[in-house]
């Protein structure tokens, strides 16, 4: 497993333990004693094997689980959250003569673009939102509102990688997968880190969502739309029998195995995983079946809409917040595909018609995920994040379109340890740079961890010679949007 420092002795693994103090396989049951974390070294929620301790967050924490909106393809700042004047008065002139013009992906720069929709102020704090989202608009004495966040990739893959694992490459671990490996799950039966696939995989696929060089047990299960989320989890009379001899089979060859091998993560992950997955066909169709939700909880998301896409995004809402419910710790919803000529966020044509669309498969779930987290008093202790992996151009691409802005964009958190109401940061009169209080990528993980009681520069993993984080040598604490 990872630990902090310095290489020690080999540990053991729980598996291994469990064998050579001859408990064997049934005694999984005394790791209830001291909670559902796995064993490793010198991490938060687990054991130190030096001390023989349990060891809890750095700190306390302020949430206990993450909802993460991904609004994926970037939605544009200037339309959504950070309302720009100058751009109405100067509609149609040639930006280039207003200020300096930064490469963009397709090179294809055109007049300065209003926005096409109105914005106006909510709440006590009076922030503005546009009309693209009246829902949530009704939540932001609840938000804290960024608009200073900038990315180091203008383009989807590597913009996406950089937002959800700290690295522009591939092959890292998604934030999901830390916190699930420094906090574990405290749900048995449910893995700890849920993807929820609102029928879009963002560029660079399924990467987004894998353990890097954690052990495979840590990455995300993702779980599909319809009536079953998780292949094969409605199990099958006539082979239980088989499956729980299969199991057996299993539980023989790894204690075969313990002692004989070396590091056995590998091996370890597989057993986990059948194991996960056999308790999963017991939790995972009660879980999703939503008979316990009221009529009126179901109209609060929009379940009753006309709209297949804002249905859809309602279920994958609801499901997210029974998740939290069971503890699941990381749970991550991607974007419903709303419909032909209409790519995710990402219009570079077309921007009134796309943006609406999705705006509207989004809107009224998100702030019904808000008002019902709050009154049942788990938006105390759970922290929601709305982003996407960049912003957009002020100036049009081609005629109606805006291209991919790194230099600027905007997101908001909400619940746990959030300061409700509050709007940090800025951008130019333009809204295409930023110009106070930037807020980076490794910022925003930082951020979250500390909210979940992890100090981000002592959760490492030792790989390569070196002990790993997600925010590499960066990121700091967003401390002005915290409570």
């Amino acid at each position: 497993m990872g630990h902090h420092h310095n290489t020690k002795p080999r540990v053991i693994s729980r598996r291994e333990m469990l064998g050579l103090s001859a408990g064997g396989f049934g005694s999984l049951a005394l790791m209830s004693l001291f909670g559902t974390m796995p064993l490793g070294c010198k991490r938060p929620g687990s054991f130190d094997s030096a001390s023989n301790l349990y060891l809890g967050p750095h700190y306390l924490p302020k949430a206990k689980n993450v909802i993460f909106l991904y609004m994926d393809g970037g939605v544009s700042q200037v339309d959504s959250f950070d309302p720009k004047p100058r751009l109405a008065k100067e509609n149609g002139e040639d930006p280039r003569k207003k200020f300096k013009v930064d490469a963009t992906q397709f090179d294809n720069v055109g007049k300065i673009l209003k926005s096409p929709w109105d914005f106006k102020q909510y709440g006590e704090c009076g922030m503005p939102v546009s009309d693209l989202f009246p829902h949530i608009a009704t939540c932001v004495d609840d938000i804290a509102l960024i608009r200073s966040m900038v990315s180091n990739f203008p383009e989807h893959t590597n913009a996406n990688y950089f937002l959800h694992t700290g690295s522009g490459l591939q092959g890292r671990p998604s934030m999901g997968a830390w916190m699930n490996y420094g906090l574990g799950s405290e749900n048995k039966n449910i893995p700890g880190y849920v993807v929820l696939d609102g029928g879009l995989v963002p560029p660079g696929g399924l990467d987004n969502f894998k353990n890097g060089f954690l052990p495979a047990s840590y990455q995300a299960s993702v779980f599909k739309a319809g009536p079953e989320p998780v292949a094969n989890i409605n199990p099958r009379e006539d082979i239980k029998n088989l499956q729980e001899e299969k199991l057996q089979f299993i539980k023989q060859m790894d204690d075969g195995l313990i002692g004989k091998i070396g590091e056995a993560d590998a091996v370890e992950s597989a057993i986990s995983n059948y194991e996960l997955a056999y308790k999963m066909q017991s939790s995972i169709p009660e879980l999703t079946e939503f008979k316990e939700e009221t009529e009126a909880t179901k109209k609060l998301y929009g379940m009753d809409s006309d709209d297949p896409n804002l249905r859809g995004y309602a279920s994958q809402c609801i499901l997210a917040r029974r998740l939290i419910e069971r503890g699941v710790r990381f749970v991550e919803l991607t974007c419903p595909n709303v419909g032909p000529g209409v790519d995710r966020w990402d219009q570079h044509s077309n921007l009134k018609k796309g943006h609406e669309k999705n705006a509207h498969a989004v809107d009224q779930p998100i702030a019904g995920l808000l008002k019902d987290l709050k009154s049942r008093g788990l938006l105390e202790e759970t922290l929601v994040v709305w982003t996407g992996e960049f912003g957009r151009t002020p100036f049009a691409q081609g005629s109606d379109g805006r291209d991919h802005n790194p230099s600027a964009f905007s997101m908001w958190m909400a619940g746990a340890g959030v300061k409700g109401g509050t709007i940090f940061g800025k951008t130019d009169e333009y809204g295409y740079r930023v110009i106070e209080n930037e807020v980076t990528i490794h910022d925003l993980h930082a951020t979250i961890m500390h909210l979940l009681g992890l100090d981000h520069k002592q959760l490492t993993f030792r790989f390569g010679g070196r002990d790993m984080r997600l925010t590499d040598v960066h990121g700091n604490v967003v401390k002005d949007i915290l409570t």
